[in-house]
């Protein structure tokens, strides 16, 4: 039997991915009403092994940190990735030049610009634009309990060691059907 999460993000109108092992539904769940700076969301990955449907979660962000929201990169304001669905929009690939991550590499997302420099989160749908921003699925430190600078509104673990076998779940997607590209699915709850 399919798992919950998957008929949700199904009953949002996104594609689930159920036939053949190691065919992956990467979730991302933002809290509606969180905590700004916290890890306070959850990145989840639903998948067939060898012996059936497999979840793992996992203490993450999919906000930016308090220190981008008042000090933007980008002059149209701090990036919030908007929910929705990234069809094989991510591949792996080095995270600012310095480790492998999932990184957006093959395609559009939409964000939210939040540009007014407070400590809120603001997601406003007038502000949205489209691009190639470099949101990407990595880690913090190797466990981190403020996001500060670790997201400017990428998708950001936690733990090292949880981002770790987030990796090896991709690789191990990339190893055995031969697929090299990954959708994200980002939800609020």
């Amino acid at each position: 039997m399919k798992p919950f999460l998957l008929d949700h993000v199904e009953s949002l109108g996104h594609a689930v991915f159920t036939n053949g092992m190691y065919n992956l539904n990467i979730i991302g769940i933002r809290k509606k009403d969180g905590e700004v700076n916290k890890f306070d969301d959850r990145i989840c990955v639903v998948y067939k092994d060898e012996d059936g449907w497999v979840t793992k979660t996992w203490e993450a962000t999919c906000d930016p940190g308090r220190y981008w929201l008042n000090k933007p990169m980008n002059v149209g304001g701090t990036a919030i990735l908007v929910p929705g669905q990234y069809r094989g929009v991510y591949k792996i690939d080095k995270h600012a030049g310095k480790y492998y991550a999932l990184c957006q590499r093959n395609g559009k997302v939409e964000c939210y610009r939040d540009s007014n420099k407070d400590s809120i989160i603001d997601s406003d749908v007038q502000s949205i634009t489209e691009g190639h921003y470099g949101i990407n699925i990595h880690k913090a430190g190797s466990s981190s309990t403020q996001v500060d600078k670790w997201s400017a509104g990428c998708q950001v673990f936690a733990n090292e060691s949880d981002f770790n076998d987030f990796m090896d779940i991709c690789k191990k997607q990339v190893s055995t059907r031969g697929w090299k590209t990954f959708t994200y699915t980002l939800i609020e709850v």
